[in-house]
């Protein structure tokens, strides 16, 4: 997957928009960090993954999923974009979103779907 089709993807969320965090270019969903694309890596920042799954992911196709020293205490995984299946990247964000969508925010999304 390119940058370009992360951050479709990314955009294609109710709420969405570009920002930033930290200083760094970011995704945020109605102000509040939603995701980014790690320059250091080229590597999503994934949230909602609790760490037994992250580990299991991290195992299982380490060539995608990773992680730094920095994201080891909290529910996130970093997903390498050239190897990371875009469908999988939608049903991460689509966990995020959730968390951080308002009520009718879900409803009109799940109702359009």
């Amino acid at each position: 997957m390119t940058r370009e089709e992360f951050t479709a993807i990314a955009l294609s969320f109710p709420g969405a928009d570009e920002g930033t965090s930290y200083g760094k270019p970011a995704f945020k969903v109605r102000g509040k960090f939603f995701t980014r694309i790690r320059a250091e890596d080229d590597s999503a920042v994934l949230q909602c993954v609790p760490v037994d799954e992250r580990d299991l992911l991290i195992e299982m196709d380490p060539a995608t999923f990773h992680l730094t020293d920095h994201y080891r205490g909290y529910p996130i995984v970093l997903a390498r974009l050239a190897t990371l299946d875009p469908a999988q990247a939608r049903g991460f964000l689509e966990r995020q979103w959730r968390k951080l969508a308002t009520r009718a925010m879900e409803k009109a999304w799940d109702a359009g779907r």
